[in-house]
C-alpha cells in the first residue's frame, strides 16, 4: 500500500492548471498515525502525542489562516465502513473544505505561519487523500 501525505509534483501542477477564479471544494480523507512522527528537535517531538492529537494541533494552528483566506468546512464525518472500494482501506475522518477560489488555497499554503502549522499535519498522518471538486448544487436525485 502506498501512503500519500503531500501532493506529487504532477498532481500539484494539474491542480495549479485549473481555473483559479471560482469556488472549490477539497475532499480530505485522513488516516492518523498511532504516534505522531515529529522531526527531531521539533517542540512537540517526544511528547508521545497520537496522530489524532497532532492533527488537532494542526487544526488549531492553521485554523486562523484558513478562516482569514475565506475557507470553511462544509461537511465532516467519522469513517464507519467501506461500502465500495478495497475492504482493507479505512480512514479515521473525512471533511470537505470550501475555498472562495484556488487563489485562497495558495495564499494559505504560502503563509509562513501555515508552513509551520503544516508540520503538525505531516507528523499526524499515515495516509491521506486531498481531492479538488467544483462545487455543485444539492438536490434529491443522484444525477
Amino acid at each position: 500500500m502506498t501512503n500519500y501525505i503531500d501532493p506529487s509534483r504532477e498532481n500539484f501542477e494539474a491542480f495549479k492548471s485549473l481555473p483559479r477564479d471560482r469556488p472549490i471544494h477539497m475532499l480530505n480523507l485522513l488516516l492518523y498515525r498511532d504516534e505522531a512522527a515529529y522531526p527531531e528537535g521539533h517542540e512537540h517531538a517526544g511528547k508521545g502525542w497520537s496522530g489524532r492529537r497532532a492533527y488537532e494541533e494542526y487544526g488549531k494552528t492553521s485554523g486562523p489562516i484558513f478562516t482569514r483566506v475565506g475557507g470553511s468546512i462544509v461537511w465532516r464525518g467519522a469513517f464507519e465502513t467501506m461500502v465500495t472500494g478495497p475492504s482493507d482501506r479505512r480512514w479515521h475522518n473525512g471533511f470537505v473544505a470550501s475555498y472562495p477560489n484556488s487563489g485562497a488555497f495558495f495564499e494559505m499554503i504560502k503563509d509562513p505561519a501555515y508552513q509551520q502549522a503544516v508540520i503538525n499535519r505531516t507528523a499526524a498522518l499515515l495516509d491521506s487523500r486531498l481531492v479538488r471538486f467544483e462545487p455543485g448544487e444539492g438536490g434529491s436525485t443522484f444525477g
